[in-house]
């Protein structure tokens, strides 16, 4: 065997541990995946869906393989991902999910199905403690109510960690109306992460080692490297601000590739998911980010995307190159492929240390070339809303030599950034002059709720966050391609509700990243009482990022009309994705009354406390 690791073509061969991965490309042991699954399409023979009015499923746990090792997932009606449900809107359905997990599994006894972004009555929304009792073992729930809206969604269970083993699936809704774009095919693109762990263990690394799949932490080699490019004195003061921190500017994810194996449609890559298409064909793709903890940066090399829908809701056309899909967002784009047989759909998680690719073709087993995974990023004082201060107004610990702005401070997104700093030094700088760093519309200095003061929890707080909503995001910027960013999405319907929100509600995202602790202003959801909404009214909810990490926010039961920088509607969603640093509003009406749950979306950021309950009533 030739030791080259290039093949003929020129491309590198799969590691060992890749091509494992591949063998078991559907997972399942019963049938060992050497052959890539059928396209899901919606439109197409042997796709599989189940549509209707009435729908019986069975949540137990079937062995699956994905690394080339036999693991016990949750699964639905045995398959992951779970069978994609089409509905109709307008309609009543009936959904009767059983209960077969095993006694002792190590899931847990109980389960759920939560309906993301689908509008429905609160007992209906699948929240154990909140808006039921969850699903005990042996039993069957009855999910029942009529569908008032069209789109792109999916479903998870909200019980324990048994959306990362496996259970969630996807969502769509044939609207009445019939939709503003054609298309000859359609299919769903589900993406998420697969870890061989139990992930009640993971969760417990997670507290104990938070910066465990951190392996790029900088080194000897890199310090040399940016002394040279940038002088000493600079390195040395940004090696103190991200030491006195406790955080390093590569950890932008806390479970990455080192840990997780990436799927799509329950496929890793080299089980390579084929989606069939005719030259010239409009082809509707369904993204759906499924994941647990992975933010995916999608791109079609050789192919422009056109986005139509953003969670389920049109938005006025806007073609790109990639964009960034938050856990439990959703994106449907058009692209019209020809010139060539092949084209990968490749994404890659944000931190670069994996992807999951998949093949548009023109019949099955062909394939096009897969993309280097992007460099590295590095996280900056920018990234972390340190950028965008004038000299004189703070101390030297933020500028390089001459007054000139640090390494990746300079222009772009760093002059438009807040300030940000660890949480036990903002008093020292509290009392500076900050005019000339106050970005427009935030009104000075950002204030933080009393809560975060002194709390052993909040290990950062920024001081002049800004929406940021033209930013694509870290690693995004300036890459050569047209990313995507909330700023280009508009909604093809003005404000729903039109009425001027009666109240603000500002919430600030926390936590503390060497202890693994996550919240709402410092608190975590074992310690806090209810939000409460009145029924009918219309408020405005402001979520300031007070850490490091992005962290996609998700109101149950009701919509997010995400607001632009002027105050202006732009687009309706159901999740919000929230970077470092930035401050975002959006508007909502309190229409659903009952108990509803409010959270991040990372999931194991959620079980460590990132959720609020909202309790509307009249």
């Amino acid at each position: 065997m030739s030791s080259d690791p290039f093949g003929s073509d020129g491309l590198r061969a799969p590691s060992r541990r890749r091509f494992v991965q591949g063998l078991a490309a559907g997972g399942a042991i019963a049938g060992f995946g050497l052959y890539p699954r059928p396209g899901w399409a919606l439109k197409s023979p042997g796709s599989t869906v189940l549509s209707g009015t009435e729908f019986d499923l069975v949540i137990g746990e079937t062995p699956m393989n994905f690394t080339g090792r036999a693991r016990t997932a949750i699964t639905v009606n045995g398959s992951i991902p779970a069978p994609l449900l089409r509905w109709r809107e307008g309609t009543t359905v009936n959904l009767r999910v059983s209960n077969a997990l095993p006694e002792g599994s190590i899931h847990g006894h109980d389960t759920s199905i939560h309906w993301h972004g689908i509008l429905l009555p609160a007992n209906m929304d699948g929240v154990p403690g909140l808006s039921f009792d969850g699903i005990h073992r042996g039993q069957t729930y009855h999910y029942r109510f009529t569908v008032n809206q069209g789109g792109t969604y999916w479903y998870h269970s909200h019980s324990g960690f048994q959306e990362q083993a496996g259970l969630y699936g996807p969502l769509v809704i044939d609207p009445i109306e019939p939709e503003p774009f054609s298309f000859e095919r359609d299919y769903v693109v589900l993406l998420s992460d697969w870890t061989d762990l139990d992930p009640a263990a993971l969760f417990s690394r997670l507290k104990k080692m938070p910066g465990y799949d951190n392996h790029a932490k900088r080194t000897v080699g890199d310090f040399v490297d940016d002394a040279r490019r940038d002088g000493l004195a600079a390195t040395l003061r940004d090696r103190g601000m991200w030491g006195r921190m406790r955080m390093t500017p590569t950890d932008l994810s806390d479970v990455n590739a080192n840990t997780y194996t990436y799927l799509m449609n329950g496929t890793t890559a080299l089980g390579n998911w084929t989606g069939l298409f005719r030259s010239g064909e409009k082809v509707r793709l369904r993204f759906i980010n499924g994941a647990s903890m992975t933010h995916f940066d999608v791109r079609i090399p050789g192919l422009k995307l056109t986005v139509v829908a953003a969670d389920g809701q049109y938005v006025h056309p806007v073609t790109i190159d990639e964009f960034r899909i938050a856990p439990a967002e959703t994106y449907d784009v058009i692209v019209s492929p020809s010139g060539q047989d092949a084209f990968t759909v490749f994404a890659q998680d944000i931190g670069r240390t994996g992807y999951v690719s998949g093949t548009l073709a023109v019949r099955e087993g062909l394939r096009a070339p897969v993309p280097d995974v992007d460099p590295r990023p590095i996280l900056t004082m920018a990234d972390m809303g340190h950028g965008g201060m004038d000299h004189g107004s703070m101390n030297h610990e933020t500028v390089g030599t001459s007054g000139m702005p640090m390494k990746g401070m300079e222009g772009g997104c760093g002059a438009s950034m807040g300030h940000a700093m660890p949480a036990r030094t903002a008093s020292v700088h509290a009392g500076h002059d900050m005019g000339s760093m106050t970005p427009p519309g935030t009104g000075g200095m950002q204030a933080h709720p009393a809560s975060e003061t002194g709390n052993p929890l909040v290990d950062m707080q920024t001081m002049a966050p800004v929406p940021m909503l033209d930013d694509p995001g870290i690693g995004l910027r300036d890459n050569g391609r047209k990313v995507l960013s909330y700023a280009m999405l508009k909604s093809t319907f003005d404000d729903p509700d039109g009425r001027t929100p009666g109240r603000d509600v500002e919430l600030h995202l926390t936590g503390h990243m060497e202890k693994f602790a996550w919240g709402f202003d410092g608190k975590k959801f074992s310690d806090v009482t209810p939000l409460r909404f009145n029924y009918g009214e219309r408020l405005r909810i402001v979520l300031v990022n007070d850490t490091m990490m992005t962290h996609p926010i998700h109101l149950h039961g009701m919509w997010s009309d995400l607001e632009d920088e002027h105050g202006n509607f732009l687009v309706r969603k159901h999740t919000i994705d929230m970077p470092p640093g930035s401050k975002r509003s959006y508007r909502v009406r309190a229409d659903a009354l009952g108990n509803w749950a409010y959270h991040c979306h990372l999931l194991y950021h959620m079980e460590a406390g990132m959720m609020r309950q909202v309790r509307v009533e009249e």
